[in-house]
């Protein structure tokens, strides 16, 4: 028995509200808390905005992108100028550019072609200067460089011909150099007047490789902190004496590695820290700090976090998902007491008919507990009890990595399907990240395997809870969320009924042979993790693991998207499984947007694809339940969409 929900009654959530522009994102408070800075749209694209604290009425832009959005900002430490990334059509090269507060005057700063620039240190009292790290010397590593930011000036500082990375202290000078070791741990080496040093202070085997790495120094450089799992199964804080080495325990949590910390800004010092297991807690050391979020607790809903402090840090920049409600920015004067409204995120939800997510813990069939969140159709609870009246179709909805891991709150795409009738389950399948290592080497050389056999426990999980009915389950997923949709439909092609891959990788073969080139120094950790494909056993896992080399299999309605300029998983990676389904006669749908990348940067092309694969799903699961889906109209025509295959097996396309 399917529910029988009348959708009609609950009002239909637009996917523009939910996949377009926010009204504003990325609040910020500049370093002497005087302005106020954020993006928000201009002529379409997300740009940067700034106003004095005391007059947000005088907002204006100071950036004027009018291609793509830029992804990321922030302050200078002297605040005198913004700065900010931004890439060419998705191809992650990201630059660095520079918009003086006073004049409006926008600066690359590193004008140079095939480089990815990266942050390798700031400090609270050098302020107009950073470190960065450039690989437009070699493509595999990255040179530290001093960066002037008064004159625009890069100055060589260390020449890298072998290392991942970097920490460098409040001086801005390089302590500590990362490089990966041949077990597929990594080997941590101090540096001392730019010269490394030649043997490790400190490694890891390859099982803590990815619960394991320094979280900064003390700014007067005697303390190094580390999050840390050796010996352990969750990574841990400590504090290590940098002169004598030794460690002392600051924090632990059983069930979740520690995540976030929370530092004094005159002392590095670490004043809170977060865990994420089912839900995120902050928990403070410094009673100061802890009185801050217990007023905040009290004042505000659901989760928060504090987004940005000013150098007296007395004023912050405060997140508020209330779960049922758009995500809202505030603006915090500790010393007042006060909580000002900054903006919503999404005004237009403000009422709509959201969903509540909820975390619920599923048992995998080795007896591993894989925290996941469920999301119910709209409509279809029983009472108050979290599980439908009677099951509704249902979307299985992968996260990508596979080394990442879904949390809890608000998410677009959990609403929109929630909306249309589905229910939305998100597995943390093993080989995530935030629970232990053992919950992330759980999932070693496991992919196709016991990683997927996790998201199957899930849906029968679901259908055993009453959630889904057994012949109206789809997956979804983007990046390793893809590869997991593409091996559900050729591994275990009676359990979905249809499948939307986005930048999903099909042959892990040509996946390890294409990474990008600066991923070269952490190259060890896929072959250890996935197969390494210079060795028969590893070749044959990677062979055996690869849904192409089974997409005959394959006989479930299917729907790809990929960006043309990815540059982790490569646009051959869509063409290969769409070439060998058309040679067996299989339908598949193919959407290529040109001017993408690993994802969908520009909301016209987000709105698109969300679009056609509302309508996909509603096509193949329409029968299954009671589902709707938003016409498609003209929501193409903004966007670069090229349907490449496919156009007649969703409703309204081929038009």
């Amino acid at each position: 028995m399917t529910a029988t929900t009348d959708l009609t009654a609950i009002p239909l959530i637009p996917r523009d509200a939910l996949f377009g522009n926010p009204s504003k994102s990325q609040g910020r408070i500049s370093p002497d808390g005087q302005w106020l800075s954020w993006l928000a749209p201009l002529d379409d694209v997300m740009n940067i905005w700034i106003a004095p604290r005391s007059d947000l009425s005088a907002a204006k832009a100071i950036s004027n992108s009018t291609d793509r959005p830029i992804p990321d900002y922030f302050w200078a430490p002297d605040g005198s100028c913004i700065l900010y990334v931004q890439d060419k059509g998705g191809d992650e090269n990201y630059l660095l550019y520079k918009i003086d507060i006073a004049s409006g005057e926008e600066t690359c700063l590193t004008p140079f072609e095939n480089t990815r620039v990266q942050l390798v240190g700031a400090s609270h009292t050098i302020k107009t200067r950073l470190l960065v790290g450039l690989n437009n010397r070699d493509p595999q590593f990255h040179d530290v460089h001093m960066l002037d930011l008064t004159t625009g000036e890069l100055t060589l500082v260390l020449e890298n011909n072998s290392y991942a990375g970097f920490e460098t202290d409040e001086t801005l000078t390089v302590r500590l150099a990362m490089r990966q070791n041949a077990e597929g741990g990594a080997d941590y080496f101090r540096v001392t007047d730019n010269v490394v040093e030649d043997e490790p202070f400190e490694s890891t085997a390859m099982e803590d490789s990815m619960t394991t790495s320094p979280a900064g120094y003390t700014h007067d450089g005697q303390v190094l902190y580390w999050l840390d799992s050796r010996g352990r199964n969750t990574a841990a804080l400590y504090a290590q004496d940098t002169a004598t080495g030794e460690r002392t325990l600051v924090a632990e949590d059983d069930k979740a590695d520690l995540g976030g910390t929370f530092r004094d800004q005159k002392t590095g010092v670490v004043q809170a820290y977060s865990v994420n297991y089912l839900t995120t807690r902050w928990h403070a050391i410094d009673a100061d700090i802890g009185a801050s979020f217990d007023w905040l607790d009290g004042q505000l809903e659901g989760q928060s976090g504090v987004k940005s402090r000013s150098d007296d840090d007395r004023t912050w920049i405060v997140w508020n998902d209330p779960l049922n409600a758009p995500i809202s920015t505030y603006i915090y004067d500790r010393d007042a007491s006060t909580l000002t409204p900054f903006y919503t995120t999404r005004p237009d939800l403000e009422g709509a008919p959201l969903a509540a997510m909820r975390p619920v813990e599923i048992t995998a069939r080795d007896g591993l507990t894989l925290p996941s969140y469920l999301t119910l159709a709209a409509g279809s609870e029983a009472g108050d009890t979290g599980r439908p009246a009677a099951p509704t179709p249902m979307v299985l909805l992968v996260h990508g990595g596979p080394w990442a891991r879904d949390t809890y709150g608000f998410s677009s795409i959990h609403q929109m399907l929630a909306n249309r009738g589905y229910a939305v389950l998100s597995v943390n399948f093993r080989g995530s990240t935030g629970f232990g290592k053992d919950f992330i080497n759980a999932g070693n050389k496991e992919w196709g395997l016991a990683m997927h056999d996790d998201l199957i426990d899930a849906v029968e999980w679901a259908i055993g809870e009453g959630i889904a009915p057994r012949d109206g389950v789809a997956i979804m997923g983007g990046s390793y969320g893809g590869y997991a949709t593409l091996a559900g439909l050729a591994f275990t092609p009676d359990v979905f009924a249809c499948g939307v891959d986005i930048v999903g990788p099909s042959n892990l073969e040509t996946l390890l042979g294409t990474i990008p080139p600066y991923w070269a120094p952490m190259v060890k950790i896929f072959h250890e993790r996935m197969g390494d494909p210079g060795t028969e056993e590893g070749l044959a896992l990677l062979k055996a693991a690869s849904p192409l080399n089974k997409a005959d299999a394959i006989t479930r309605p299917l729907l790809i998207a990929q960006g043309a300029n990815d540059p982790r998983v490569k646009q051959d990676e869509s063409d290969q499984i769409v070439g060998a389904m058309k040679s067996a006669n299989i339908p598949v749908t193919y959407v290529l947007y040109p001017d993408e990348g690993h994802g969908f940067a520009k909301p016209d092309n987000s709105i698109s694809f969300f679009a056609i694969a509302e309508n996909f799903l509603a096509e193949t699961l329409g029968a299954k339940g009671d589902v709707r889906a938003e016409e498609l109209g003209d929501v193409l025509k903004p966007s670069t969409a090229e349907i490449v295959e496919g156009a007649e097996h969703v409703k309204g396309l081929a038009a």
